[in-house]
């Protein structure tokens, strides 16, 4: 196990790129009926603009998508299909999703977007044919939890993203028996979970832990501010934005996803440290952290004092 101290510095932005150079996201999530989840993609979407990608695709079941594209209008829209029953067509969603993907560098899939068969099928699939980085949160994580023997069919480079909740739902599904909670026990269940898997896993909490088996860093920031629904949302977009834009061949020195992981776990604290010296440590809402992004990486890049 080797322990990594320093977080990557953020890459220059190219002052001659357009849309193109700097990569398109594709967020896929969402869910309607009795309890729809609008906000998550939303803000997904949101973040991974304002994380300075070129390019973002949003695909939501088709009755949410005008709600979804009302809160950001940036993003091009693609609607799911949904069965006689109002449940999500897989099959139908894998020839929209296919299309949505074709030019795409990064893929966020799972905010807001439920478990259930429908939805555990699409998640492994893409897991199983997508060439380019998957970001797997929240709701595919728990759609992988639930599917048998899930991690034969992992084929795609991917940044897992649990909560101590979902850390153990996969844990529990692949029979390991890990302690995401406990502060000494923390780098341990997020090496051993990424080695299994064979992909990156960031556990998320006070001291955020980012590893890929091998490597492990451990987040400096504790932000009591960032305890709000919503901020997971805001850090998978920045993830899928961060992918796109540094860990792919356009990119002047890229990097690989390990160290995506931890640029974007640092930005996601350091934004919120950023707005809590102005409004203390509660209180920041979600879409709020996303609009902070840009401020962050310009100061981070030295562009403001």
């Amino acid at each position: 196990m080797e322990r990594i101290d320093d977080c990557p510095s953020i890459p220059a932005r190219d002052p001659l790129g357009f849309k193109g150079t700097f990569g398109k996201v594709c967020v896929v999530g969402g869910s309607c009926g009795d309890h729809p989840m609008i906000g998550a993609p939303a803000l997904a979407a949101r973040a991974a603009l304002r994380g300075g990608c070129g390019l973002c695709a949003v695909a939501v079941p088709a009755p949410i998508l005008s709600a979804v594209l009302g809160i950001v209008p940036a993003a091009t829209g693609v609607a799911l299909p949904l069965d006689t029953e109002q449940k999500l067509f897989a099959a139908g969603c894998a020839q929209v999703i296919d299309e949505a993907l074709v030019n795409a560098d990064a893929l966020v899939i799972g905010p807001g977007f439920g478990h259930d068969e429908a939805q555990r099928q699409i998640v492994i699939r893409l897991a199983g044919i997508f060439a380019k980085p998957i970001i797997v949160d929240a709701d595919a994580l728990r759609a992988l939890a639930l599917t048998p023997d899930f991690a034969r069919d992992l084929k795609a480079p991917i940044i897992m993203t649990p909560h101590p909740g979902e850390f153990t739902a996969l844990a529990n599904a692949l029979e390991l028996e890990l302690d995401p909670v406990n502060e000494s026990t923390r780098d341990i269940a997020a090496i051993t979970l990424a080695a299994r898997l064979g992909c990156i896993v960031v556990l998320k909490g006070a001291h955020t832990r980012v590893s890929d088996g091998l490597r492990v860093w451990k987040s400096p920031h504790v932000e009591a501010a960032l305890a709000i629904g919503g901020s997971g949302d805001v850090l998978s977009g920045i993830m899928g934005s961060f992918v796109a834009q540094f860990a792919n061949k356009k990119s002047a020195a890229p990097l690989d996803l390990f160290q995506v992981a931890c640029l974007a776990v640092h930005v996601h604290a350091l934004t919120a440290t950023r707005w809590s010296l102005t409004h203390g440590h509660a209180g920041l809402l979600p879409e709020e952290l996303a609009d902070e992004i840009p401020a962050t990486l310009a100061q981070l890049r030295g562009e403001l004092n």
